[in-house]
């Protein structure tokens, strides 16, 4: 039971974490007039789209702001009621996620779990909240120029390359 707490508790710590990345950034970084800038809580209950823009902060690493109303990478952006449908299906694969969660017996396997529901939660508010993901992490490096991404985009990237190594090296084979 002790090791399920400790499950619900890295969701909620993810999903923290990216609330408060996106508005540390979005708030103290991109926003044109820091002096309107919005405190956590008033920035929480807010649908305002800050407008695309961009930091340089090292040669291979800026902070950006884009809107994603797709999925990852921007795929099937400028689809109409994308926002909701995205965000219908990625509860109801939260959910799946979470029943397995609850009833595996393997803490690998649960924490794995929690790190990808923690990560997909993140963005759902985002679509919720805004229509679209605020990604703000932009990478570049010899010309090669990765999609922008945030906090919870790497959660659920990390989380389901666990499971695939998992699942390939580590599951004891019949």
């Amino acid at each position: 039971m002790k090791n399920k707490h400790i499950a619900l508790i890295l969701i909620l710590l993810i999903v923290l974490a990216d609330q408060l990345t996106k508005w540390w950034v979005l708030e103290g970084f991109l926003r044109e007039d820091p002096s309107a800038a919005l405190n956590f809580f008033e920035w929480f209950t807010s649908s305002e789209r800050l407008p695309f823009g961009g930091i340089y902060v090292l040669p291979f690493f800026n902070l950006v702001m884009v809107w994603n109303e797709g999925v990852s990478f921007g795929l099937l952006n400028g689809f109409g009621e994308t926002a909701l449908i995205l965000s219908f299906l990625s509860i109801c694969i939260s959910i799946g996620l979470g029943v397995w969660m609850l009833k595996t017996e393997r803490n690998f396997i649960r924490y794995t779990l929690a790190i990808t529901i923690g990560g997909a939660i993140g963005n759902v508010i985002d679509r919720l909240r805004f229509g679209a993901v605020a990604d703000f992490l932009d990478i570049h490096v010899m010309g090669y120029h990765w999609p922008a991404f945030n906090l919870s985009d790497s959660a659920i990237t990390l989380g389901v390359a666990l499971l695939l190594i998992d699942t390939i090296f580590l599951s004891k084979k019949p």
